[in-house]
């Protein structure tokens, strides 16, 4: 299995659903984590966006990347920009792929309720599965990229 690092700065959204949809679409061909360089908690709406879809994270945690510094990783990818150029020497010698989303807690920042915000967190959500669900074909791609 290739050992994916999904690394967004806080760790508690984008990098979040990318690893719950890995892990959920791809479960003997990924080994998913996530990171982030800033951590600060899992996003509640984000949980509650994969839940509505059989996706739950709620034995996901928000974690700081230096926590998996020893994981051999096969390819890094950045879900967020800030993260990618703010990413950490990690062991092995990781592939860095560079996909960013939106951010939806800064999409959702002007709503005037959860029910106004939660249409940005799905739509970032269905983004996030529609790469996922391409991911091995790309990553296999990159592997046979000199």
């Amino acid at each position: 299995m290739l050992k994916v690092l999904f690394l967004c700065t806080g760790n508690a959204c984008r990098s979040q659903m990318a690893e719950g949809w890995a892990r959920h679409l791809h479960p003997t061909r990924i080994e998913a984590y996530s990171a982030g360089v800033s951590p600060h908690g899992l996003n509640p709406l984000a949980a509650k966006v994969m839940a509505e879809v059989g996706v739950p994270l709620t034995d996901h945690h928000s974690k700081h990347v230096d926590e998996l510094k020893a994981v051999p990783f096969d390819f890094v990818v950045g879900v967020c920009d800030s993260a990618t150029e703010a990413c950490p020497v990690l062991a092995g010698p990781a592939t860095m792929i560079r996909h960013s989303f939106e951010d939806p807690p800064k999409l959702a920042q002007q709503a005037a309720d959860e029910s106004e915000a939660l249409p940005h967190y799905r739509r970032v959500r269905d983004e996030i599965k529609a790469f996922i669900a391409s991911l091995p074909e790309l990553l296999e791609e990159r592997r046979r990229v000199p």
